[in-house]
């Protein structure tokens, strides 16, 4: 396995509230661990509640004696968000903030996926670039109610809406997806930064070029985001199963 992660201001943001975690060693009872959190709020809000999920998150994975891929991060997600809410709560500079999610651990030829707000993860191969988890946003809940077709939505004045966050309530709830890897897949993790930017197509195009060396496919995908408006924070995660 290769992996490589970048997180990366963009061309319009004066800060970055994006947080990536990207560990190929053990995390706990995972053998490897990859986050992409991708912060909202005022001030320093935002920046506050993606680190702390991280933070959160991987303390918890590190000590669970949980014995499921699921029931571990469904621990750790349900302790963060604990967490974030309370902090929320007790400092009126971080009122409102939260984050998205999206993690993963792959053990043997099995991916793990666990995934609430709109930060995405993709399967890429020689063929196909495959959208695994599914966005908890506003958008997304308008084409499932046949309001608007899917080509619409990278560019709805709405499209940064999400319904689901970590910290924002006292619960969250996770969607969680079990996914079959094969030798050469490449596994994508992005913040929206990314896929507001791009086709799903055009990131299969940078992958599959550069599959062969996942730091030059990252930071071209980076560069890519950011030519073609670059109007949030782009963060992202490549493994090379």
């Amino acid at each position: 396995m290769k992996a490589f992660s970048m997180t990366d201001i963009g061309a319009k943001r004066k800060t970055n509230q994006d947080c990536v975690y990207c560990e190929e060693n053990a995390v706990g009872s995972f053998p490897n661990l990859f986050i992409v959190a991708d912060g909202m709020g005022g001030h320093n809000a935002g920046d506050c509640a993606s680190r702390s999920c991280i933070d959160c998150v991987v303390e918890q994975m590190k000590k669970s004696d949980k014995k499921t891929p699921v029931s571990c991060m469904e621990e750790a997600i349900s302790y963060a968000n604990e967490r974030i809410y309370q902090m929320a709560q007790e400092n009126v500079e971080l009122e409102g903030m939260g984050t998205t999610f999206v993690g993963a651990t792959i053990m043997d030829d099995c991916l793990y996926v666990a995934n609430i707000g709109d930060s995405r993860l993709y399967v890429v191969d020689d063929k196909e670039i495959r959208q695994i988890t599914e966005d908890h946003s506003l958008v997304e809940a308008m084409i499932r109610n046949g309001e608007i077709e899917r080509r619409e939505a990278r560019f709805h004045p709405n499209k940064n809406i999400i319904t689901r966050a970590v910290g924002t309530t006292r619960q969250v709830e996770a969607d969680f997806f079990e996914v079959g890897l094969k030798s050469g897949d490449i596994i994508l993790m992005c913040s929206d930064g990314l896929s507001n930017m791009m086709d799903d197509e055009d990131m299969m195009y940078i992958i599959r070029r550069y599959c062969e060396d996942m730091e030059a496919a990252g930071k071209r995908l980076v560069e890519k985001a950011n030519e073609c408006g670059g109007k949030d924070n782009i963060s992202l995660i490549l493994i090379q199963v």
